[in-house]
């Protein structure tokens, strides 16, 4: 499964951020609530028009972006 399969960007939804495909869902929404613990099943309940898919797609996305971005944090004192 690709991500651009189920991801899409387009300026006149939610901004031009990132979104599953014929949704106004943002693939950051997604990842918040995997990031906050919240299982799938309850993603996709609260999301009807999800699919486990989608919610792969939103994680490969951002995989994608933390090997296209470095992002430099503070060394230890």
């Amino acid at each position: 499964m690709k991500w651009r399969d189920r991801v899409a960007t387009d300026l006149s939804i939610c901004h031009g951020k990132a979104c599953i495909k014929g949704t106004r869902i943002m693939v950051s929404v997604i990842l918040d609530n995997l990031a906050a613990q919240v299982s799938e099943a309850e993603i996709l309940a609260s999301y009807p028009t999800l699919t486990s898919e989608d919610i792969l797609a939103a994680i490969s996305y951002g995989a994608e972006l933390a090997r296209e971005q470095v992002i430099l944090l503070p060394l230890p004192v």
